[in-house]
Parts: structure tokens; C-alpha cells; sequence
């Protein structure tokens, strides 16, 4: 991978999420400045994966560059709304370091082995109604919980309460369905290493199940 990846357009996309994410951190008690800073950010993420493909600009620096963003905007926010916000963005930063430490750009493809909550919720780089309510619960989530701690949805846009309680009871859900898919998807993936290890060092197929039922009661042992 040579430098020229740096300044890819998909990849400079990038960037200036980044800068759009530090200008809404500076900016957070200003609903201002903070929103629409942060729902571009979060615009553009759908947006440069479509460049990537449409300019043959895919690279693993682009896919590692993407999530690293979005988990970026999303602690920022986590963490500033709330204290224990840090565990979510800890999750996320776990099963970031899991997936793409295993498979790199592959990681959105590659579980077709995996449970079927897993691929239910992955199947078609999320594009299923599983899928839909998983994402919606991992990016809008934390947008709606600001309009509504900070007032945007009472005052402003004039959402009624009953509703503002549902969207968040059902994104909610949809964060819920999440939490419960990265936990399974890092072991998956730590599983995955083990029987690809087995292979490498040539175990015959009956060691090479043994360390797979040993691996299995130590994930288990661990949870």
C-alpha cells in the first residue's frame, strides 16, 4: 500500500469527518453548531463507501479509516452524554480490534459460518430489517438522546413527548440488538483464529477438535 492511498477522495472524506467531529465536540452545548455538524458527519459515512466503489478507491486503510471515525463521533458522544457512555464506546472499540484484526475489509462479508442473529443482522452489509434496526440503534440512538436532552426535539422541531419516548424505546432496541450481536461476533472471530491456527500447524482433525471444544469452554469460562 503506497501513500498515494492517503489522499484517495473516500479517504479524504474521512478527514474531513474527523474535523467535522472535533468541531462538534468544541461545539457540544451548542445545538447550533453540534447537530448539523455531526448528522453531516454521519452522512458522509454512507456516502464514502458508494465513492470508494464508483472510483475503484477501496483499500484496507479506507475500510480501518471508516469504522475508526464512526467509533470516534460515536464515544465522543456516548461519553459526553452520559458518564458510563465509555462502555459503549469500550464494546465498540472491542469488536472493532476483533473483526478487522481477523478478516481487515472482509469483515461486513464474511459470516456466513456465524449464528443466525449474527447474519440477520449482517446479511447484505445490513440491508435486512434486522439490519436496519441495528444500525438505526447504533448511529441515530445517540443523536435523538442529545435532541432530547438538549430540547431540539420539544423546541424547535416540536416532536410531541409520547413520540420522542417511542423513537428512543425503539432505537433503543435496536442498540440492544446490537450489543447482543458484538459480543457473539468477537467470539466468532476468536474462535475463527484458533481452528485457522490448528491449520497452520498441521494438527491431524482430531487435535484439531479438541483445541476447537477447548476453545469453546474457555470463551465460555470468560462470559
Amino acid at each position: 500500500m503506497g501513500l498515494g492511498v492517503l489522499v484517495y477522495v473516500p479517504n479524504v472524506i474521512g478527514y474531513i469527518r474527523i474535523l467535522l467531529i472535533l468541531i462538534s465536540w468544541s461545539g457540544f452545548d451548542n445545538p447550533a453548531v453540534f447537530v448539523p455538524c455531526y448528522v453531516i458527519s454521519i452522512t458522509l459515512d454512507g456516502f464514502d463507501g458508494w465513492v470508494a466503489r464508483r472510483l475503484d478507491q477501496t483499500s484496507e486503510f479506507g475500510a480501518w479509516l471508516d469504522v475508526v471515525v464512526d467509533n470516534l463521533g460515536r464515544g465522543m458522544l456516548w461519553s459526553m452524554l452520559y458518564k458510563w457512555g465509555w462502555l459503549v464506546s469500550a464494546v465498540e472499540w472491542c469488536v472493532f480490534v476483533c473483526n478487522h484484526n481477523t478478516h481487515g475489509v472482509q469483515w461486513k462479508s464474511s459470516f456466513s459460518e456465524s449464528p443466525r442473529l449474527i447474519q440477520a443482522v449482517m446479511t447484505k452489509g445490513f440491508k435486512t430489517p434486522t439490519g436496519v434496526l441495528a444500525i438505526g440503534g447504533l448511529h441515530v440512538l445517540p443523536v435523538w438522546l442529545y435532541g432530547y436532552q438538549q430540547g431540539v426535539l420539544s423546541r424547535p422541531l416540536y416532536v410531541p413527548e409520547w413520540l420522542q419516548l417511542l423513537v428512543v424505546l425503539v432505537l433503543a432496541g435496536g442498540r440492544l440488538l446490537c450489543l447482543s450481536v458484538e459480543p457473539s461476533t468477537a467470539r466468532v472471530r476468536a474462535r475463527g483464529r484458533t481452528n485457522c491456527a490448528a491449520l497452520h500447524l498441521g494438527l491431524p482433525d482430531k487435535e484439531q477438535k479438541q483445541l476447537g471444544v477447548m476453545n469453546v469452554r474457555f470463551h465460555k469460562y470468560r462470559t
